[in-house]
């Protein structure tokens, strides 16, 4: 049982909540109320629609330089298991499914050194030639900070190359959590917390919009969390350039960071209280592959309006031991929607109905 204070009539889903607010929201609120004041939030916004998208993801490479502890998708140039596609062979694989009605590509993958700069700028335009009435969403901040600082351009010379060959949009990966004493233990190696959000800053600035993620569930403390959310909201009054934010519970399979991970319980509160901390991000995402479809049904209760999409072989997740489908059909999203209780909606990249 859970034995939190019960806080129904106190929880004001129109007040911004400062620190101290959200912590005391996150820690002491009873499940139920939490999850009751993410819903009423989500309702005054969406009513009972539910979101999904018809995508599919391209992991390029799995060649990565950097060695997060969290992660078992990245290997050695050399190693057993590595790859990085060539052109035409990203270009069969978008092929692959080039009858299906798809209106999203997502890309992002290791931080392979042997790739040169021109790869990136080819592998969006193939994409964007293969799929041109696709949106292309591709490589995260840490991907655009390597290229940056490999080849000494600086991040609004990449974002700005990108975006003329196809970029419409950055997801939100690489952002884990921005405490500095955390990122030294879980991935040193990774650019900072505040690199990671200078680079949304620029793309903002650029006029690209932007997704948002926060990985938990394994060493950080709920003020860690909010700490992220808040620097998150404080951005987005900012530039009002992210479009969702995406909670990713740590996958514990395969990674020298052995942690526990998120259960269910901590999974749909920090849901709720994302909801109610990032009153200016209009989408929150439950996104299945990693929390599982069962929790991420119950995560559409407590504030989330997004359930992603159909994906097509996602594989980053997956090699931690995600034990969800590499994909869905729109029939089984549109499913799971409505067992739910929601009203399923086709979306684009960009939240617009189709």
């Amino acid at each position: 049982m859970d034995t939190r204070r019960n806080n129904t009539d106190t929880i004001d889903i129109d007040r911004r909540l400062s620190r101290e607010e959200a912590l005391e929201l996150a820690t002491k609120t009873g499940l139920h109320d939490l999850c009751g004041a993410g819903m009423r939030a989500r309702i005054a916004r969406f009513g009972h629609k539910a979101y999904y998208v018809y995508n599919q993801h391209l992991n390029f490479t799995n060649v990565c330089r950097n060695a997060c502890r969290f992660c078992a998708f990245s290997k050695r140039a050399g190693a057993d298991g590595a790859y990085t596609m060539d052109m035409e062979a990203a270009r069969a694989k978008i092929r692959s499914r080039i009858k299906d009605p798809i209106r999203e590509i997502h890309i992002v993958g290791g931080l392979n050194p042997e790739l040169p700069y021109e790869y990136y700028l080819d592998l969006v335009k193939t994409a964007k030639t293969e799929r041109p009435g696709a949106v292309v969403k591709a490589f995260t901040a840490v991907e655009v900070a390597h290229l940056a600082d490999t080849y000494g351009f600086g991040d609004e010379r990449v974002l700005a190359d990108l975006r003329a060959a196809g970029l419409d949009m950055l997801p939100g990966g690489g952002a884990e959590v921005f405490a500095p004493e955390l990122r030294a233990k879980l991935c040193p190696e990774k650019v900072t917390g505040e690199r990671w959000l200078a680079v949304h800053e620029t793309a903002h600035r650029l006029g690209i919009p932007t997704n948002a993620t926060m990985l938990f569930g394994h060493i950080e403390s709920w003020a860690d969390r909010i700490d992220h959310l808040l620097a998150l909201r404080d951005l987005q009054d900012r530039t009002g350039g992210f479009t969702c934010f995406i909670p990713l519970p740590y996958q514990p399979g395969g990674n020298a960071l052995a942690a526990k991970g998120p259960d269910g319980v901590d999974l749909i509160r920090l849901m709720a209280v994302s909801r109610l901390v990032l009153d200016n991000i209009p989408h929150l995402k439950a996104y299945w592959v990693y929390s599982g479809i069962k929790a991420a049904q119950m995560a559409l209760w407590a504030g989330a309006d997004d359930f992603d999409g159909t994906l097509i072989e996602e594989n980053i997740g997956h090699a931690a031991g995600a034990d969800t489908p590499k994909g869905l059909t729109v029939a089984e999203l549109k499913q799971y929607i409505a067992s739910a209780g929601f009203t399923p909606v086709e979306r684009d990249t960009f939240f617009n109905e189709v």
